[in-house]
Formats: structure tokens, sequence, C-alpha cells
């Protein structure tokens, strides 16, 4: 009996209607008993193979503990993970699907703030004058946390968001964020505008193995299938 390959796709967003296409393109097709809400489904003729829809975020735990085997996610979600995640989890192709940037955006009416270096001295300012840390909201703590401290800026709290990032500056949630955008759109249409040098992190749909798959030869037939495009 051939081994079950279990694979992650996101249940829904973007990512999940680009991992689809793929499927399409490489004749894949993709069954789900109980329609488009059903968490589980199979391909069609390939019995050995169970496909479990799954938050992006999620996709990456469950490939760390061994629970999937091969699954589709973001690269920002991937290098946002704990380091002990990553090391269990190898990327095995990029595509050219949901390519977005990691940035550190302020209000616009912040007009003498340009760079990281102004935005450290800003934060000093809040220390020293108003006795408070600046503070950042983000869904993305730990990718923001490594990125202010290698930039020098140190006196900052994190905020961390569940949902519009965009409007935590104008609702006393904090003073600047840092977000995924892919064109910048969303940030100018709430009064926010990225800093010169606040690029944080490239990303894009990625396809990516549990290192501690059991690599059969179905295994490595199925995945540099997925690998053209």
């Amino acid at each position: 009996m051939s081994q079950i390959i279990k694979i992650g796709i996101p249940s829904k967003g973007r990512l999940r209607k680009d991992v689809l296409n793929i499927f399409k393109k490489n004749k894949l097709k993709l069954i789900s008993e109980r329609g488009d809400r059903d968490l589980f489904g199979s391909v069609k003729g390939k019995k050995n193979i169970q496909i479990i829809y799954l938050h992006a975020r999620e996709i990456i735990e469950r490939l760390a503990d061994k629970s999937l085997d091969l699954g589709f996610s973001g690269f920002d979600l991937l290098k946002e993970s704990e380091i002990t995640v990553q090391n269990k989890i190898k990327v095995e192709k990029k595509y050219p699907f949901g390519q977005a940037t990691l940035v550190v955006a302020v209000p616009q009416n912040w007009l003498d703030v340009f760079s990281m270096a102004d935005l450290e001295e800003i934060a000093f300012e809040f220390k020293e004058k108003k006795k408070k840390r600046l503070r950042v909201s983000t869904k993305y703590p730990r990718l923001t946390r490594e990125f202010f401290y290698n930039k020098g800026v140190t006196q900052f709290s994190l905020v961390k968001s569940h949902g519009s990032t965009e409007v935590a500056p104008f609702t006393d949630s904090s003073e600047i964020i840092t977000d995924i955008t892919s064109t910048g759109a969303t940030l100018k249409a709430n009064n926010l505008r990225i800093i010169n040098d606040g690029y944080i992190l490239k990303s894009e749909l990625c396809m990516m193995v549990s290192k501690s798959s059991n690599k059969n030869k179905d295994f490595n037939r199925f995945t540099k299938l997925l690998t053209k495009y």
C-alpha cells in the first residue's frame, strides 16, 4: 500500500487561488466531496494523496510537526516563524505569485521622517519627552523586531495586530506599523507611506516540504510535477 502524501493548501484568499491554478495548469483535478467549504480533498486519479485546507500560517506549523509532507504558503510566514520551525522546512520552489513586501509605514503627516535613522530619533524623543516607547503595530513581530534592531532602532514596543493594521495609527493603538503590501495602494489610501529604507522582506508563494517526510518515488515525482508552471 502506497504511503499517503499529505498536502496543505491555503483555505482562503489569493494564495488559495494561486495554488489551485498551479494544480490546474498541471492537469491535476482537485476534488472536495462537500464543495468549497470542505477542509479535506483529493486529487483525481491519485489515491495516495490527501489535500488538507488550512490557514497559510498553520501550514508552516504542520510542516514542522510532520503532520504535512508538503505545503504551500508565503515566504513571509515561513520567515516569521521560529528558527526551530524554519530548520524543519525546505523551500522547494518559489512561484511568481503572491508577491508582496513587508514594509515600515508611517502617517503621511510625519513630514520629517524618511528613514530608519529618522525613526530612531523619533523613538528617543518619545522616550525622553513623552516617557513612553514608540509603538509599532504588526502581524510580524519577529521580523519587525529583528529589522528594527539591525537598523539601530531599539526604543520601541510591538503591538500585535489581528486585523486591519493600517488603522492602528489613527485609533491610538500605535504610532506606526509594519505590514505586507503588494502595491502600496492600501497604505496610501489609509494616509500612510513607506519610509525610504523601510523594506523588511520580499515574499512570494512557495512550495515547501517537511524535512522529516519520507521521500519516496511518488513523493519526488509529484513534487517535481508541481514545480512546473
